[in-house]
């Protein structure tokens, strides 16, 4: 099972209607992802849980070179994480 704790945060790369984006590390290989970490206040109020399941659907399923990819998912007591691959740039447009 993986949690909070198997991973250290770094930097915020991004900000959004239901959370942040920052980047963390997983303790226990090292390697960088990206941690979107969604409020489950917010997604309630603005009923964005469906949502919300329907893009870790689609992330846990997509292997694209231009799409990151689910690594892992987890939720805490105030936020519902999804952990993907960090790509550089982060957005198609750039």
């Amino acid at each position: 099972a993986v949690n909070a704790d198997a991973f250290v945060e770094f930097r915020v790369l991004g900000k959004g209607g239901f959370g942040e984006v920052c980047a963390c590390q997983r303790r226990a290989t090292g390697k960088m992802y990206a941690n979107k970490r969604l409020n489950k206040k917010r997604l309630k109020k603005r009923k964005g849980y469906e949502a919300a399941l329907v893009e870790k659907r689609i992330l846990a399923r997509v292997h694209s070179r231009f799409i990151v990819s689910l690594a892992c998912a987890f939720q805490t007591k105030t936020d519902l994480c999804l952990v993907m691959t960090i790509m550089n740039g982060g957005d198609l447009r750039y």
